[in-house]
């Protein structure tokens, strides 16, 4: 048996992964073009504009707002939607805390639904079993580039009377039947940050999907202030709290050289997560990740879940001789489910107060979403990169078959 790496063997691994340059000189040539402007303001320039108009056409919507990061999106998207004091949003316990800030802006209630065991995205089932008649609105998180099964979960919505709105952060260019994620639901969210498939620094788009002008309208407002700028003039006399989530002109003109490079980008990725699927099959102990049926994934990382009882050490200890093979991976995604976090734990939104939770009987025990629970603590994340070569992803496969084999129980 070949010795592992951290017992002072060969690594796998003894090149470094194949980096590349994210941005160049057509961010370059448009920064310079919105400099030149001599306004930085979006709704005199024409750098946004065009960021949305690009995205509008490569998505196939009419309407989408730009916003100034990808929780900003989500928020504009729950007070366009009318979430508001006491409602209940329904989501994952499984993304970042900035899927769940726009909740608690609007003072409303996060609810957090099981997942699904191998696509880490929410279970239709255990969504309806949310539902109360405070629910106003449900947030799926397309994981990882990974669709949720939306269709279940637009039934459950029309039946409900519920808006959907899309956290599509991590799941550029990703499909569902044929459909682009954040085209299904009432709203479509997503990021630019330097974290994300393409990046503007920060900054985040949110489509609206209605065929109705005032959503659309009211979206775009929310997120300035509820200031109406639609207009050559700008209707100052604001009706109800909103914040001031605009974009600059020099995020806008970043994001329009990072859209042309968006299809390859995805592309890659998906070539890649799938490479890694296949290299990963058959191997007694590893689940991969599932592709949701009629999905096409852009993975924006790679997971993969131990059974723990196939082999004769612990997930950290997996971990770490992978890492000690050359291959960086990360043991589980977040540290914990969101519902464990400090300020839902206390239910203190803000500082020595009790509201919106005191509005609430909700409760955010541990085994809440036991699927969700024991996907973190069986998960290996594995990053991809669209700068990798075959040989970075051939070699990441043959260091999880070393580790995979050296540990395994024998029958």
């Amino acid at each position: 048996m070949t010795k592992l790496a951290i017992h002072g063997g060969s690594k796998v691994k003894t090149t470094p992964f194949s980096t590349g340059e994210r941005f160049g000189i057509e961010e370059a040539k448009e920064l310079l073009e919105a400099l030149n402007q001599n306004t930085l303001f979006y709704h005199f320039g024409q750098k946004v504009k065009q960021f949305l108009a690009d995205f509008n056409k490569m998505y196939g919507v009419k309407y989408s707002v730009a916003t100034s990061s990808g929780t900003a999106a989500i928020h504009v998207a729950l007070g366009a939607a009318g979430v508001t004091v006491g409602d209940e949003v329904i989501t994952s316990p499984i993304t970042d805390q900035g899927t769940i800030v726009g909740v608690l802006y609007q003072n409303a209630i996060p609810v957090f639904a099981d997942l699904e065991p191998n696509t880490y995205n929410l279970d239709p089932k255990s969504i309806e079993e949310k539902i109360t008649p405070k629910t106003k609105a449900i947030i799926v998180v397309h994981l990882a580039g990974n669709p949720c099964n939306m269709d279940p979960i637009m039934e459950i919505a029309k039946k409900y009377n519920i808006k959907v709105i899309e956290d599509c952060a991590q799941s550029y260019l990703t499909t569902y039947n044929g459909r682009l994620v954040g085209t299904i639901g009432d709203y479509g969210c997503f990021s630019t940050n330097d974290f994300k498939h393409i990046s503007t620094g920060d900054g985040g788009i949110v489509t609206v999907n209605s065929t109705h002008q005032e959503d659309y309208f009211k979206a775009h407002a929310f997120a300035d202030k509820n200031y109406q700028r639609l207009a050559d003039s700008v209707a100052r006399d604001i009706e109800y709290l909103a914040p001031n989530y605009r974009m600059t002109e020099l995020q806008g003109a970043v994001g329009i050289a990072q859209l042309k490079k968006l299809q390859w980008i995805c592309q890659t990725r998906n070539t890649y997560g799938e490479l890694l699927t296949k290299g990963m099959s058959g191997i007694e102990g590893i689940e991969p990740m599932k592709i949701t049926p009629g999905g096409w994934c852009t993975y924006w990382f790679y997971m993969f879940r131990l059974d723990e009882s196939k082999f004769t050490c612990s997930r950290a200890e997996f971990s770490q001789a992978l890492a000690a093979e050359g291959i960086p991976n990360q043991a589980g995604y977040i540290p914990k489910v969101l519902y464990q976090i400090p300020l839902l734990q206390k239910k203190q939104a803000y500082v020595d107060s009790q509201f919106p939770f005191d509005l609430s009987d909700q409760n955010y025990e541990a085994g809440s979403c036991p699927e969700a629970e024991d996907i973190l603590n069986t998960a290996i994340r594995i990053n991809i990169s669209e700068f990798y070569k075959i040989g970075d992803i051939e070699e990441i496969i043959e260091g999880i078959k070393k580790v995979s084999s050296y540990f395994q129980r024998k029958k």
